[in-house]
C-alpha cells in the first residue's frame, strides 16, 4: 500500500517548502481583531512547523534526522530561504536546521492561569526563515529547483516515503504557467508512492477558504483550478488526520486550500507535513 513506508533515520523522507516572497505578500491578513502581514503569517506558521518538528524528533540523544527540510523562497530571487549558518542550503537534515535558527526571539504567549483565564508571558521562538515581500512571483523558476531537488532525493532514496512539496503563495506565477514542472513533480516516486505536492493560496480578504475540495468546480476562478490540478490527492492516513482535526475530508480530497486565513495556514501544514509512523 502506498505511502506505508516506516520513516527512520536510515530512511528519512523529504520536505520542500516553497514560500512566496513578492511585493504582494506586503498585504495584509485578517488575525483577529488585528491584521499581520502575509509574509509575517507564512513566515511565522514555518518557522513554529520547524521547531515542532525539531521536537518531535527529539530524543535523548539529540534530534534524529527522521525529515531532511529545504526551503525555497521566489520573488526578486529564487534560491534558499534559510537565513544565517544555513543560508544557501536545499535540504537540510533537521538535526542542523534545530542546532541552526537565524536567531531566537523572545515573544508573548498567553497561557492558563489556573483560574479559568489566561496570563501573558514569554517563549522563545526559533526563527529561520525572515519574512520577506518583493518582487514578482517565479513561481515556475522555484517549481524547477525543486523538481531537481526531488529527483536526486528519489534517486538516491528509492525506497523512502515520498517527498512531500508544498507551495505557500499569494498570487499567479509572473514567468509563465508552472503547471508543467508540477506535473513532473507529481509524476517523480519511490517505491512507496509518488511524490505529494500541496498548494495553499493565502487570501487578504473576507472569503472563506475553499479547504481540500475533490473537484474544481465550486472554485472561483482560473487560478484556483489552476492550482487545483497541480494538487496531489490527499493519502488516506492524512485525509483521517485531517477529520480528527475537524476538517471534512473525503475520498479524492486534494492538498490545497484556496483563501486560506491564519488558522487554515497552520492546519494545512500541520496536515500536509503528517508523514507515517517515525522509527
Amino acid at each position: 500500500m502506498a505511502y506505508s513506508v516506516e520513516i527512520s533515520r536510515a530512511n528519512p523522507t523529504g520536505f520542500v517548502f516553497l514560500i512566496d516572497q513578492s511585493t504582494s505578500m506586503e498585504d495584509s491578513i485578517a488575525a483577529g481583531d488585528a491584521t499581520k502581514r502575509k509574509a509575517d503569517v507564512v513566515a511565522d506558521a514555518l518557522n513554529r512547523l520547524l521547531f515542532e518538528l525539531s521536537v518531535k524528533c527529539a530524543k535523548e540523544e539529540g534530534v534524529r534526522d527522521y525529515f531532511h527540510v529545504a526551503v525555497i523562497g521566489y520573488g526578486t530571487r529564487v534560491g534558499s530561504a534559510y537565513g544565517g549558518a544555513l543560508a544557501g542550503r536545499d535540504l537540510v537534515p533537521l538535526s542542523q536546521v534545530a542546532d541552526n535558527p537565524l536567531r531566537v526571539e523572545e515573544r508573548a504567549k498567553k497561557v492558563p492561569d489556573g483560574a479559568g483565564g489566561l496570563v501573558e508571558t514569554s517563549a522563545r521562538f526559533p526563527v529561520w526563515v525572515d519574512p520577506v515581500a518583493h518582487g514578482g512571483t517565479p513561481m515556475s523558476q522555484a517549481f524547477g529547483q525543486a523538481v531537481a531537488l526531488v529527483e536526486r532525493w528519489v534517486a538516491e532514496r528509492p525506497g523512502s516515503f515520498p517527498p512531500i512539496v508544498i507551495n505557500l503563495t499569494d498570487g499567479e506565477s509572473t514567468d509563465g504557467d508552472p503547471s508543467e514542472h508540477a506535473a513532473k513533480l507529481r509524476s517523480l516516486a519511490t517505491a512507496d508512492g509518488p511524490v505529494l505536492l500541496f498548494n495553499l493560496h493565502v487570501s487578504g480578504g473576507n472569503a472563506n477558504p475553499v479547504v481540500f475540495p475533490a473537484e474544481d468546480a465550486n472554485l472561483p476562478d482560473d487560478f484556483a483550478r489552476l492550482l487545483f490540478g497541480m494538487s496531489s490527492p490527499l493519502p488516506p492516513h492524512m485525509r483521517s488526520y485531517a477529520t480528527t482535526q475537524g476538517i471534512a475530508a473525503a475520498e479524492g480530497s486534494r492538498g490545497f486550500v484556496f483563501n486560506a486565513d491564519i488558522t487554515s495556514v497552520v492546519q494545512f501544514l500541520d496536515i500536509g507535513t503528517r508523514a507515517t509512523d517515525l522509527r
